[in-house]
């Protein structure tokens, strides 16, 4: 009998950091890549067996230039040996997880590694919103101090309710960041935190946090809940499934804050979004800027990146970041070591350590 052959690991994209960590895997698996350079010719390479025998893919976000969104037509066309696809990212919208599952590859993410960088910029943006820094920044640079005429005064943090909507780890890293700077904490999740995760922050509903918040943050993922095949893979029921039920009545979070949503808040509210553009409404945003019902916001991710809706470019009150809430080095290390860790695990045992959510019954 011959040599079993290797397993491949196919790399989409580039290692910026882990370098070390990375070649290790050459113990385990033959590293490969794609020649393609964009979407038609990745196809292209996929069908004509370059790809066989891979079994984990390491993803990028910058690596949808080659093969555009993992959606169905692509995962249609990748290898049978393909089991998991590793993604270097807490969001994971570029990967549609609903034919993944039905074709039996669990996806990974990397959720924990982005936290502490994203809430800094998070609390950045609530700073400067409520304090409506921007105008009199741009106004400095352009030799008016802080404007002709001044600008309208700021808000202190100290005293406000920040309301977090979706207080996973970004969202409870936030939590203590504002608590240092006097603010009260409420939440709104799909469900209530154990006491130990809240850290006593007063969970209360969606429309009771629209309601009563001063501040809001967007710390949810987007998605676009499906209904899951009832089967798994081996035929087993599981529909009474407690992850399962949890995604049956997920709330849809794309376009989550729109107008009658806007309608719900506070004369004056702050918004402040860190999560991904499209779980606000664009076009409703600068109406509820424009008409007053939001003093001011705070951006660091938008609907059809890197494109920026040009009234929200032109609106003074509007404070912009170009999507560099991980944009550190030591932040961005951690994501490769840990999806790293991901396509060894999935190579040395078969799973995943940080399988996407809707994927947990599937471990």
């Amino acid at each position: 009998m011959g040599a079993q052959r290797r397993p491949k690991v196919l790399l989409l994209g580039e290692i910026e950091h882990a370098h070390e960590q990375w070649s290790a895997l050459g113990e385990l698996a033959e590293l490969i890549e794609p020649g393609a350079k964009n979407r038609e010719d990745f196809i292209e390479e996929a069908l004509s067996g370059e790809f066989d025998g891979v079994v984990v893919t390491f993803r990028t976000f910058a690596s949808i230039d080659i093969t555009g969104r993992f959606d169905e037509e692509l995962i249609g066309v990748l290898p049978a040996s393909l089991k998991f696809i590793c993604h270097n990212g807490a969001g994971y919208d570029q990967v549609d997880i609903q034919p993944c599952t039905e074709r039996g590859i669990r996806v990974s993410n990397v959720p924990a590694a982005v936290d502490d960088a994203t809430a800094d910029v998070n609390m950045f943006l609530i700073i400067g919103a409520l304090r409506g820094f921007n105008i009199s920044l741009f106004n400095l640079r352009l030799g008016h101090w802080r404007g002709i005429p001044p600008p309208r005064l700021g808000h202190d943090p100290e005293g406000k309710i920040l309301g977090i909507l979706g207080m996973g780890g970004i969202g409870r890293n936030l939590k203590r960041k504002a608590e240092a700077f006097g603010m009260r904490i409420q939440y709104h999740n799909r469900r209530k935190l154990p006491d130990g995760l809240s850290g006593g922050a007063k969970y209360v509903s969606f429309d009771e946090l629209l309601a009563t918040s001063d501040v809001i943050s967007l710390n949810l993922p987007l998605n676009n809940p499906v209904l899951l095949p009832l089967l798994t893979s081996s035929g087993s029921q599981i529909h009474t499934d407690e992850h399962y039920s949890d995604l049956v009545h997920q709330r849809q979070t794309r376009h989550i804050i729109s107008t009658p949503e806007f309608e719900k808040m506070k004369d004056g509210v702050v918004i402040v979004n860190t999560a991904r553009g499209a779980v606000i409404d664009e076009d409703a945003l600068v109406k509820a800027l424009d008409n007053g019902k939001v003093w001011s916001c705070g951006l660091d991710v938008y609907e059809e990146e890197p494109k920026i809706h040009p009234r929200l470019v032109a609106n003074p009150h509007v404070m912009l970041v170009p999507h560099m809430g991980t944009w550190t080095v030591e932040t961005q290390t951690a994501m490769e070591v840990c999806n790293i860790g991901n396509v060894r695990s999935a190579l040395e045992t078969g799973k995943l350590k940080t399988i996407v959510p809707e994927q947990a019954y599937m471990q």
